[in-house]
């Protein structure tokens, strides 16, 4: 999966993983992660999520990284927001008063950028991955962020056979082997969710489940 992918399906509008609302997971489950006000929360492959607002509204700091900048622009665009652009190091950086994203490519990230990190919320970058590159995945994240970091993380599981993704199937058991290593794993919540997602319906899927976890970095 090159890079030039995702900036062409952000540019021909090849978006339907983004949710135009605040994801209902993250509003039910992130008190789990006991983060104080003010904490720092990062958001990887951020996209134009509206739930960086809400991360912000609960007052957190927000720190995206987005490979895409047109995806970058509108986040701030249709959120009312004129960022200030700073080029420090490998990234552009697009800042509010409280919201950053960067943008450039997530493995480009080190220890220094995410320093002051508290909390990390995924529910679309993993998932977003093929299988060949989620261990690496993991293995950069949990390398660069500090230790005891909370992570609320969102998958899906189905079929792979019935549906090219992304966003690709993730089980729970994967989610066990790829963490392992790394972090200290809870399952929150596994839940059916086919009969709510006609598009899923509609692409011939037999079974879609998603998983809500939490996880503390060793």
């Amino acid at each position: 999966m090159e890079d030039d992918y995702w900036i062409s399906r952000w540019k021909q509008g090849e978006i339907g993983f983004h949710q135009d609302e605040v994801n209902p997971y993250l509003r039910q489950y992130w008190d789990t992660l006991h983060i104080a006000h003010g904490d720092k929360v990062f958001v990887p492959l951020c996209g134009k999520s509206r739930d960086m607002i809400w991360l912000h509204e609960q007052g957190h700091a927000v720190l995206g990284i987005e490979l895409s900048e047109f995806a970058v622009h509108t986040f701030f665009k249709e959120n009312d927001l004129v960022p200030q652009h700073v080029i420090r190091g490998q990234f552009n950086h697009y800042e509010t008063d409280g919201i950053t994203i960067l943008h450039g490519n997530f493995f480009e990230l080190s220890q220094a950028d995410l320093k002051n990190v508290r909390a990390v919320y995924d529910r679309a970058s993993m998932v977003a991955l093929p299988p060949e590159m989620r261990k690496r995945y993991v293995h950069h994240l949990a390398t660069i962020l500090p230790s005891a970091t909370k992570i609320l993380l969102i998958t899906f599981d189905y079929p792979q056979s019935e549906m090219a993704g992304p966003p690709y199937a993730v089980s729970p058991e994967e989610v066990q082997a790829l963490y392992h290593d790394h972090a200290e794993i809870q399952l929150l919540a596994k839940l059916d969710v086919l009969e709510q997602n006609q598009r899923f319906r509609e692409r011939g899927l037999s079974r879609i489940q998603e998983a809500i976890f939490l996880l503390t970095l060793r």
